[in-house]
């Protein structure tokens, strides 16, 4: 089942609905996607079955202006979890990768407040000549927790959502001198959507730790990224757990994956050269895409 936030027309109001067969069908009532999350994907399910059976409207996505599914997220944590990523983009800012990255799902926090959905402009941060997309996928959570078991893990997530991280890579380069972040380097936006994915629709396409969905990045047109979702190292359950050790996680929550393999500018810089890979500037198109997660479609603007 897919689930969208979504205003119609010049009604800023957003609402909660439905996706299917090319139509949002409207949920009756206030809550917000985040409030319906907290009783598990089963009760999530039953809650969609009921809108398809009495939507408020059902209008044409076309018709609809969608939003990112969980606007406002309590927080957001990225993960690093693709081991061909992590090792190339430590060596691009000069380092090695440490061994500790294999005992433990390392991660860092986001900025809640930067949250744009999947069709919105993205501005370049003034202080960047270095601005990278990153190609991910994001676990919503549910039902909130703490210390969570890793075989207990999957009954707290909500959905999937397709994900990109942007980052400033000078930025982030000289802020992990200091030893802490990346911090300013993430904060400026983080793009979601354009629906959440309720697991029944990953499931059947389970491999080991990962799931087998193609994911791609373009810009201008241009293919750019090449990974899929089943070359995960760390599950997204590993993820949760570790994530919630000695503190709780909360319904709507955002656990990022981190970048896909060849999923940046930054890796692909590194191997192939900035000539063929530039960073993005004002008036680049970028498109990504997982299967059955949607397509992020965004201009960028501004810059230096």
């Amino acid at each position: 089942m897919r689930w969208v936030t979504y205003s119609t027309g010049s009604d800023s109001d957003q609402r909660v609905g439905v996706l299917q067969d090319g139509q949002v069908h409207g949920r009756r009532g206030s809550a917000s996607l985040a409030q319906l999350v907290a009783g598990g994907h089963e009760e999530l399910a039953a809650i969609g079955r009921a809108v398809l059976r009495d939507p408020v409207e059902v209008v044409d996505v076309a018709d609809v202006t969608l939003a990112a599914p969980i606007p406002v997220p309590p927080s957001i944590r990225d993960f690093m979890a693709f081991e061909s990523h992590a090792v190339t983009a430590v060596e691009a800012v000069g380092q090695k990768l440490s061994p500790v990255w294999y005992e433990i799902p390392a991660f860092y926090f986001s900025n809640p407040a930067a949250v744009h959905s999947a069709s919105a402009e993205v501005s370049i941060p003034p202080m960047t000549k270095a601005f990278d997309y990153e190609l991910e996928v994001g676990v919503v959570i549910g039902r909130p927790g703490g210390d969570i078991p890793v075989a207990h893990a999957a009954s707290h997530i909500a959905g999937f959502v397709l994900l990109c991280d942007w980052s400033a890579r000078d930025v982030q380069g000289h802020e992990l001198a200091v030893g802490l972040g990346p911090a300013k380097g993430k904060d400026s936006a983080t793009t979601f959507g354009p629906w959440l994915a309720t697991p029944d629709e990953l499931d059947p396409y389970r491999v080991g730790k990962g799931f087998d969905r193609a994911m791609t990045a373009s810009v201008n047109g241009v293919r750019y990224s090449t990974g899929n979702l089943a070359d995960l190292f760390w599950s997204f359950e590993e993820m949760i757990s570790y994530a919630s050790r000695g503190t709780r996680l909360v319904r709507g929550d955002v656990l990022g994956s981190g970048t896909v393999g060849t999923g940046c500018i930054l890796e692909l810089s590194r191997v192939h050269g900035l000539d063929q890979y530039p960073y993005l500037v004002s008036g680049d198109r970028v498109h990504l895409t997982v299967e059955g997660l949607g397509s992020i479609d965004v201009s960028v603007a501004g810059g230096a």
